[in-house]
């Protein structure tokens, strides 16, 4: 039978288990050494010193393999730390963020004081005038709009909830709503907003029964539990399950830990979907839930109908249908009359609502339990010294003369001698041993996201030799690790790239991967590259819960402090801060994809870079640049005025990335008495881009940075940037340069991302009642503007909505990755791969930074001969975004209807054309035939290749 359509799969457990068998590794060990030396060796047998060697080591390595075989999370456990920072814990990583219906109804029956909820489309239908391009919420009346030029549309993605209150309220108290839209806008799905929320409305059923009961049976508590169970039936409530009745009931961890962690305990997804709005009431269905309760033996007569002023003993109805959105209710008039045989009984009422109450109680004091414990726990570790290593020489037989007893003084100083030739050579796989061993200890250090290692290959002294000083060249490596495993593996460790590949590893699990995004920063970076992709990879994988359980959120708007919607700072936060910025989910998980270090809303037109005017030469504009820290002071400035801005751009981005290039410790080496380093640095010494010297009239250090590439100190061009302060001496000017490379690394930034969603861009309402007494008082109402919603002819327009499941991504077209065409792509690709697939997204690079605006030539001017600047987008929509943002969670706050929504048009329309306004900027370039092969194809636009159009 043919294998060629069998699967292939990864065993889940691809251990061999041979590192802890003996018997092999001793067989396999006697196989070696026949193929490498039978002529030579033909003596295999048990009383040989080589097989008692190959037997020691044999044994050696299923210690080691028994180690290695150890549960991982007592590997992973570090001393006086645990297991802390080396797994994400259940609660943060297997639940997400609300998605589904069901998911926010989950949210909103977690309130306290919700019993149900029921999340509803919101119909807001717009009509479109095709002819001139315009939208309204009214109908469109214009009598020179034909039929066929004029259509409407509903918005998507807005909603609205139908909630049951614990109380049966028919109007929703001020605090409940506020709790609701709270929990709504913090996990609000991205392009989706949350309109209104009302108490259900009731249809009052009746139901009127004569039942027979068995003669023991308690009348009251039959009352309580037929009453209960039906109106289970008319509106049911899901109930909260702790973890171990969620177990019990069959549920496996991911189905239980779906969807997002709630309070008070799990809901059981199917009595969820149960507990839906009932279309209709029937009455067998009311005839087996009465026949279901114990000591009912017959229902005797039964009618169901509506409970209305007129009759309230029901009718013949076999189905009463309930509208839409609307929730059946067991009315006060339903009547239960109980027989025991043909005697009928009578009902205490007031014990019947004590047996009811206590129903119900018992059901809450069950639901609060639930909430407890609700996660498993984290596995306890073992701490282990795992690295510990005693050497092989002690399971040597002592007639070999290497045990701590040594040989009888007798045997003369050759056989002595040879038994220390024999600790020697053993030594050598003791090493070997002792590595092995030391790595599986450090495997906690190498696999947490907290550690920052500056080696990746480790070794141990083996000590517990007796005279192992006198096998040491240098006996005093056996009390510097350090020194050791520098002398012996530092020729082997490369710890930017060992450490990338176990961020791959890491990666890897939750299948992430920066492939191509290394490749393209290589480009750019060149030998840097692997420390920055490294850093990056960290901060993904160290916000990993945020950007995976909540990718698909958008950022919340409703009720927050201005510091919540605008950072007004450059400086990158902390990342626990970071982390828990108010931004759209879409974002943080794009902006750790690409290594963007701080993506909070903020003036991505004001960074620390300036780029100015310095002076006029023969009558032209020369201009240089400068960068600041985040306290203002310049930390570095060009040294040459350049001819255009974009020059000086280019320049300051090569000095940068020659700063980034060199290496920290080549730095720190300069201080640090025992290097080569540190004698040379006298008057003056370079180390990377870093020239340090001393003032000539004074003993005070400054530094350049210099162009490595340029030997010559008298080339103009070899100083390509200074730090125009001097330090008292040589720490302190060290110091400096050090503070410079972190901040060029890790702080400074001028990137960012804006990700507007188009649904919160809809025009406010204007009732007509309020919008004409506002009138009546001299006062005007602000039509909020629409957004345009097609150029083309409209017979063939198809894509008419702006507004559903739409964003516009905004972003700096002038940073250093940002102008470079490759880049461009790559990030546009992965900005569509990581929204929501039912998300069309524009994507605009704009702007300047502010103040910078290239002039460009404008026709129809008193004076032509002086250029005017173009108006900064960049600018403009950031301004414009900030302001409508803070009057968008203010209107929720405000009573003042009108006066409310006129401020609220005003900002929203400045927006929309502040965003109407944008066009994306391109790198400079020339057009160039690629039929030309002798040409550098880099700036140059090719005919044919290259993509020009408007996104």
């Amino acid at each position: 039978m043919s294998t060629l359509n069998e699967h292939i799969a990864i065993p889940r457990d691809p251990h061999s288990q041979d590192d802890l068998d003996f018997d092999f590794l001793r067989k396999e060990g006697i196989r070696h050494i026949e193929q490498l030396g039978s002529k030579l060796w033909t003596d295999y047998n048990v009383h040989d010193p080589g097989i008692t060697m190959l037997e020691v080591l044999s044994y050696a390595i299923t210690d080691l393999g028994n180690r290695i075989n150890l549960p991982i999370e007592d590997l992973m456990t570090r001393k006086d730390v645990g297991l802390e920072g080396q797994f994400y814990k259940v609660a943060e990583i297997l639940p997400s963020a609300p998605t589904s219906a069901s998911d926010y109804r989950k949210l909103m029956i977690d309130i306290v004081g919700i019993k149900n909820a029921w999340l509803k489309k919101e119909e807001v239908t717009l009509y479109a005038d095709l002819k001139n391009q315009q939208l309204s919420y009214s109908p469109i009346t214009a009598p020179d709009v034909k039929a066929h030029q004029k259509t409407s549309f509903n918005l998507k993605g807005l909603y609205r909830f139908l909630v049951e209150t614990e109380h049966g309220d028919k109007v929703l108290g001020e605090d409940l709503r506020k709790a609701i839209f709270k929990a709504f806008h913090k996990h609000r799905n991205l392009c989706e907003d949350l309109v209104e929320v009302e108490v259900v409305e009731t249809v009052p059923v009746s139901v009127c029964a004569n039942i027979e009961i068995a003669p023991e049976a308690d009348e009251e508590l039959i009352h309580a539990q037929i009453t209960v169970a039906l109106e289970d039936y008319m509106a049911p409530s899901p109930r909260f399950h702790s973890l171990k009745e969620m177990i019990e009931k069959g549920y496996g961890t991911a189905e239980i830990f779906e969807g997002p962690v709630l309070s008070h305990g799990f809901l059981d997804p199917a009595e969820l979907e149960a507990s839906k709005l009932r279309k209709e009431v029937r009455l067998s269905d009311i005839i087996n839930i009465i026949m279901g309760i114990n000591g009912v033996k017959v229902v005797k007569e039964i009618s169901l109908g509506h409970c209305d002023e007129n009759d309230g003993k029901g009718d013949t109805s076999w189905v009463i249908c309930i509208p839409e959105n609307k929730k059946p209710k067991l009315c006060s008039k339903t009547t239960l009359n109980f027989f025991k045989g043909i005697l009928p009984v009578n009902v205490n009422k007031s014990q019947a609502v004590q047996y009811r109450q206590d129903i119900l109680k018992s059901r809450q004091d069950q639901d609060a339990k639930a909430g407890i414990d609700k996660f498993p726990d984290m596995p306890k570790g073992t701490y282990g010294e795992w690295s510990a290593y005693s050497s092989i020489q002690h399971d040597f037989p002592e007639t070999y003369g290497i045990s701590d007893k040594g040989l009888p003084y007798q045997l003369g100083m050759q056989r002595r001698a040879l038994a220390k030739q024999l600790k020697g050579y053993l030594l050598f796989f003791d090493q070997i041993l002792a590595s092995y061993f030391k790595h599986l200890g450090k495997v906690s250090d190498l696999l947490s996201l907290d550690q920052n290692p500056q080696m990746t290959y480790f070794t141990q002294a083996v000590k517990d030799i007796k005279g192992v000083e006198g096998l040491f060249k240098d006996p005093s490596m056996l009390e510097d690790e350090e020194r050791l495993t520098k002398t012996l593996l530092g020729a082997l460790d490369d710890p930017i790239v060992r450490r990338n590949e176990i961020m791959d590893h890491l990666m890897a699990r939750f299948a992430e991967n920066f492939g191509n995004y290394a490749f393209l920063m290589k480009l750019l970076y060149g030998k840097s590259t692997d420390e920055i992709v490294l850093q990056n990879k960290l901060e993904f994988l160290k916000d990993y819960e945020e950007i995976s359980k909540n990718r698909g959120d958008a950022f919340d708007y409703y009720d927050q402090p201005k510091s919540e919607l605008w950072y007004d700072h450059q400086v990158v936060p902390e990342p626990e801060a970071l982390k828990k910025a108010n931004v759209s989910g879409a974002q943080k998980r794009i902006a750790r994809l690409i290594g963007i270090k701080n993506y909070q809303r903020r003036n991505l037109s004001n960074p620390a870079v300036e780029i100015y005017k310095y002076a006029h030469t023969d009558g032209e504009d020369v201009f240089r640049w400068r960068i600041r820290d985040n306290d203002g002071h310049i930390l570095l400035s060009a040294t040459t005025s350049y001819t255009s801005y974009n020059k000086a751009g280019q320049e300051m981005y090569f000095a940068i990335l020659k700063v980034i290039e060199t290496q920290e410790t080549a730095i720190r080496y300069l201080l640090d008495p025992e290097h080569k380093l540190y004698r040379l640095f006298d008057t003056a010494i370079e180390v990377g881009a870093f020239h340090f010297h001393k003032a000539a009239s004074s003993d005070k250090y400054s530094f350049d940075i210099v162009n490595p590439n340029i030997e010559s100190e008298s080339d103009p061009e070899y100083i390509i940037a200074k730090q125009y302060h001097f330090h008292q001496d040589k720490k302190t000017v060290v110091e400096a340069a050090l503070n410079l490379i972190d901040f060029l690394k890790r702080k400074f930034t001028e990137e960012g991302i804006f990700l507007v969603e188009h649904i919160l861009l809809r025009p406010g309402e204007d009732d007509g009642k309020y919008a004409e007494k506002w009138a009546s008082e001299s006062k005007s109402f602000t039509k909020g503007k629409f957004l345009p919603f097609c150029t083309d002819d409209y017979d063939s327009c198809k894509l008419i909505d702006p507004y559903s499941f739409r964003v516009s991504v905004i972003l700096p077209g002038f940073t250093y990755r940002f102008a470079n065409k490759d880049f461009r792509n790559y990030l546009e690709n992965v900005i569509r791969e990581e929204l929501p697939a039912h998300i069309v997204a524009k994507i605009c690079w704009i702007g300047y930074r502010e103040g910078e605006e290239p002039a460009h030539p404008q026709e129809d001017v008193e004076n032509p001969e002086e250029p005017l600047k173009k108006e900064n987008q960049l600018v403009r929509f950031e301004k414009a975004y900030k302001e409508f943002l803070f009057e968008l969670t203010d209107i929720h706050k405000r009573k003042d209807k009108i006066p409310s929504m006129n401020k609220y048009n005003e900002t929203l329309n400045e927006m929309i054309a502040s965003l109407n306004g944008l066009h994306t900027i391109y790198p400079t370039g020339r057009l160039y035939d690629c039929t030309d092969e002798d040409e550098d194809l880099d700036g140059k636009l090719i005919i044919g290749k290259t993509n020009l159009g408007t996104l």
